[in-house]
């Protein structure tokens, strides 16, 4: 087995800082022993802001900071965000807070290319979320925490990998096991410095002096004993959150802090293998009420730019009551997606997911009921022989369909057929107002049997104009005519 740990150090700042590319003088601030500044952003630090500095003396270098109370439930959710997302790369995660993932990537190197890329991949898609992490691997989880916490993650695992955790500090005892402090004072007073140093005393000595749980905290770590974890579990229903670093009503800033979640959400359908066709994203106000965004592709995708695309044609045309303090994105009932093979000659699917962004767009833009498509129905009268549906209701066309009338239809029928203005007897067979046939007719009798019942001659026809008309001539007294489209 091969495990990598991801160690996301600068959490507490970074559930605040995501939302944006330039996060400004932000701090995080915690309350036990005193008010003091536990993060701070790059701005701030070159101001002269330390972690750890007493927030009287940190607002004394830098009054303007923008000061924010440490979340701890916030960087949880954050935190099962990024596992959701890195499901994507390996089914077996371990949750470790409050700041670390383990992942068993063991069955994943030969499909992302080795340890080195899929570290690459896993690395930069947290920069995509807005998280800074450090990585290790080994073949113990322990170990993999603890070498990504001392820093020793950029270079390859060597084979001697022991040897790497003789060198480390006894600190890092306290990572993510049951090791007391005392039990770390008790080591140093007898002049232990390094895991090695404890690993070279006689186990028998440490356990009289009430240190068995180093023993058997270095065994998980060293392979000696199996570390048993559990695996965590992906929740059925997409549902995380995006705080924004300050309220605002700009589309470009929304935009960015979205993108992060769009981020988050193709990872979460990715490890599923599946796809959606809706989701929700709230715009949560400070006051009031929160502003709601349904976002619909035309067919179930997990493309993460067409849902951006989306959410810029949407977010363009609202009209913010007030400034956005938070994002929320939900999206559940997942559909299965089978993966696209390429093919030599491009992929024959594109000119229709071109299509079907086209449509989205347009939707997004103008209105769900804005745009229809047409679906033609088994009924010979021309003003009933068509529907309108939305794209993502109208069915595939099936075997039996009725055929499509053999004669020439016109694109554009009118709401409601014109009379034409008779040129003599109102019997008269040809039209009147300049009109001259080209063809015809073409009998339609159909009808009876309800209320709507007709019976005309139908004829193609050039205006005055030169347009190609459609017209007919009812067959029952006064047998007068009518205009009722066009071809051109």
């Amino acid at each position: 087995m091969l495990w990598l740990a991801l160690i996301l150090p600068q959490l507490p700042l970074q559930v605040f800082a995501r939302g944006s590319a330039e996060p400004g003088l932000l701090t995080v601030t915690e309350a036990a022993p005193g008010r003091r500044i536990c993060a701070a952003s790059p701005q701030a630090r070159a101001l002269g802001v330390k972690r750890g500095q007493r927030l009287a003396s940190a607002l004394a270098v830098a009054p303007a900071l923008q000061l924010r109370e440490r979340n701890p439930e916030l960087e949880e959710a954050t935190l099962k965000e990024v596992a959701d997302w890195a499901g994507a790369y390996t089914p077996q995660l371990s949750f470790c807070p409050p700041d670390g993932l383990l992942l068993e990537i063991g069955a994943s190197l030969r499909l992302f290319g080795g340890e080195s890329n899929l570290r690459t991949n896993l690395l930069t898609g947290l920069a995509a979320l807005g998280l800074h992490a450090v990585a290790a691997s080994a073949p113990t989880p322990l170990a993999a925490r603890w070498l990504a916490r001392a820093g020793h993650g950029s270079t390859p695992l060597p084979p001697d990998w022991r040897g790497l955790l003789d060198e480390l500090p006894l600190a890092v005892l306290l990572d993510g096991s049951n090791v007391a402090g005392h039990n770390l004072e008790l080591l140093a007073g007898i002049g232990a410095r390094t895991l090695g140093d404890i690993r070279r005393l006689p186990r028998a000595g440490l356990a009289r002096r009430d240190a068995a749980a180093v023993t058997h905290t270095l065994a998980l770590a060293y392979g000696e004993t199996p570390d048993l974890r559990p695996s965590y579990q992906p929740p059925p229903r997409f549902e995380h959150r995006l705080v924004m670093p300050s309220p605002t009503i700009a589309v470009e800033p929304l935009l960015f802090a979205a993108r992060r979640l769009f981020t988050s959400l193709s990872g979460w359908l990715a490890a599923r293998q599946a796809a959606a066709d809706h989701c929700r994203l709230v715009l949560m106000h400070e006051h009031g009420e929160d502003t709601v965004v349904d976002i619909v592709t035309g067919a179930p995708s997990r493309d993460q730019d067409r849902l951006d695309l989306l959410a810029r044609e949407r977010l363009a045309a609202l009209s913010l009551p007030e400034p956005v303090v938070e994002l929320r994105l939900h999206a559940d009932a997942p559909s299965p997606l089978a993966p696209r093979s390429d093919d030599l000659f491009g992929d024959p699917g594109t000119a229709r997911e071109n299509a079907r962004l086209l449509v989205d767009r347009l939707r997004a833009r103008l209105g769900e009921d804005s745009v229809r498509q047409l679906r033609p129905l088994a009924e010979h009268r021309p003003e009933r022989a068509w529907a309108t549906l939305p794209p993502a209701d109208a069915p595939r066309a099936e075997r039996g369909t009725a055929p499509l009338p053999a004669q020439q239809r016109p694109l554009w029928l009118l709401p409601q057929a014109r009379r034409l203005q008779p040129r003599g007897l109102a019997a008269d067979a040809t039209p009147g107002e300049g009109f001259q046939l080209l063809s015809g007719p073409e009998r339609i009798e159909s009808g009876w049997w309800d209320e709507a019942g007709i019976r005309r001659d139908y004829h193609q026809a050039l205006d005055p104009q030169g347009a190609r008309c459609w017209l007919y001539r009812e067959l029952d007294p006064p047998c007068d005519w009518y205009l009722h489209g066009y071809f051109a």
